[in-house]
């Protein structure tokens, strides 16, 4: 008997799983992630062995010692017998995490798939393939039901995500365990994987054998609903995109009247699946519904946020609105950043002022001496000494009193001048520097 008549199931399996999800094509190079596991030294010979041409990758934290430095020498080794291109990346975690302030699982994840994606490029690779297989796909259920999820999360692993395909998805740990018996492949073990420091790993080793040895079939169990309620998404998807073509308009602003008034009760559940991707929650998306006609609410989210104004929600780019706050500019040119300001200096023969709030004069005499002029976003509490009237007023209470709305408030800036504030650009200007009857020259700032 011959080593291929030994294991057919775990090639039948995965041509299978290949054809029927279209994962891959023969013509094509394609990325593997290796680790030295069981999961991904399977992988890599299952698609070599099926005709596939890989280049593997492997990501070396360098957080397990000597274990780590183990695992890349065998990696390099196993390629070098299976006659496979091998690109190996090195990470510092705990820089990453001091930047960004991920977990330590969070960023590996993070560091590892910006890698492929650049790997990818430079290889000119199809997709990058990864080990997953269902008992991974249990596990992942159940950590999902465990932290409170809607349909999405109960759906498992997808056999493709954007550039990552999971070949092995349909398979069983003992399945590759008996492939690569068959083919006398060895591979590492991560010393990680035992501890129960993580929520995994408990999981795995804890709460998943207890479950299967209470109830015998379990995880077959869990799998078959896993694809029913897959099957079921694609009713729901079909649902929600329907509600979406309704009540979303092209700039991405969701008309929340319309869709209280086509969804109903259902309106907080649709919302949630129109807003999850910017990584906003259903309690969140719950909120939104109990008050849609409030006015400049924010709700932020991982992957981006929104603005509640008067039954609009409208897509907020955070990471622009949280950008450079104060610009330190001259009134002796005209200003290009962060706002279009036309500066123009005149004789006072030439005054002819205009009643227009995108247009502000000074008296030229601001010149005469060093002054800091900056321009700047609304900070909680500013105050404004309103020309035309006494005292002074809040800036806040003159935005509302323009109707302004969260995101316009964060697009106007305030040009102040040693810490006072001269003019709120484009809406109205201070009593400060003004011109009168002993002005002899005088500026125009002009908002273009």
């Amino acid at each position: 008997m011959t080593d291929s008549d030994k294991s057919p199931e775990l090639l039948r399996i995965v041509r299978k799983t290949i054809e029927r999800h279209g994962l891959l094509d023969l013509r094509r190079p394609v990325l593997v992630a290796v680790s030295g596991g069981a999961d991904s030294v399977a992988l890599l010979a299952v698609l070599c062995e099926l005709g596939y041409s890989c280049v593997a990758a492997h990501c070396n934290f360098h957080l397990r010692g000597d274990e780590s430095t183990r695992d890349m020498r065998f990696v390099e080794q196993l390629c070098e017998r299976l006659g496979v291109d091998l690109t190996v990346s090195h990470f510092d975690v705990g820089r990453r995490m001091a930047q960004s302030g991920e977990s330590v699982e969070m960023a590996c994840r993070s560091l590892r798939y910006e890698r492929f994606d650049r790997l990818i490029d430079t290889f000119g690779a199809q997709a990058v393939a990864v080990g997953h297989h269902c008992e991974d796909n249990v596990e992942t259920f159940m950590l999902n039901l465990s932290r409170s999820t809607g349909i999405a999360g109960l759906c498992g692993i997808r056999y493709r995500n954007g550039i990552v395909v999971r070949p092995l998805l349909d398979t069983t740990r003992q399945c590759i365990i008996d492939y690569l018996g068959a083919r006398r492949l060895q591979y590492v073990t991560d010393s990680s994987n035992m501890s129960n420091d993580y929520r995994r790993n408990r999981l795995r080793n804890i709460v998943l054998p207890v479950l299967e040895e209470q109830f015998p079939g379990a995880g077959k169990s869990i799998l078959t609903t896993i694809a029913h309620l897959n099957d079921n998404r694609l009713v729901y998807d079909k649902a929600i995109a329907s509600y979406a073509a309704h009540c979303v308009k092209g700039n991405g602003v969701i008309d929340l009247e319309k869709l209280s008034a086509e969804a109903a009760e259902a309106a907080p559940v649709v919302l949630y699946e129109l807003v999850r991707r910017a990584g906003l929650t259903r309690s969140q998306a719950d909120d939104i519904m109990s008050s849609p006609m409030r006015s400049g609410l924010l709700f932020k989210g991982d992957g981006g946020g929104y603005e509640l104004d008067r039954g609009l929600l409208t897509p907020v780019d955070f990471s622009a609105a949280e950008s450079c706050d104060e610009y330190e500019v001259s009134l002796h040119r005209d200003i290009l950043t962060p706002v279009n300001i036309a500066v123009t200096v005149g004789d006072i023969a030439s005054f002819r002022p205009v009643s227009d709030p995108r247009v502000a004069y000074l008296d030229a005499s601001v010149l005469d001496r060093d002054r800091r002029w900056t321009l700047r976003r609304y900070r909680r509490g500013d105050r404004l000494e309103p020309f035309g009237m006494k005292g002074s007023k809040l800036v806040s209470d003159i935005f509302n009193d323009a109707k302004l709305s969260a995101s316009q408030k964060r697009a106007v800036r305030l040009l102040v001048c040693d810490g006072v504030i001269v003019w709120i650009v484009g809406l109205r200007a201070s009593r400060h520097f003004i011109v009168t009857p002993e002005t002899k020259r005088y500026i125009r700032l002009e908002l273009r």
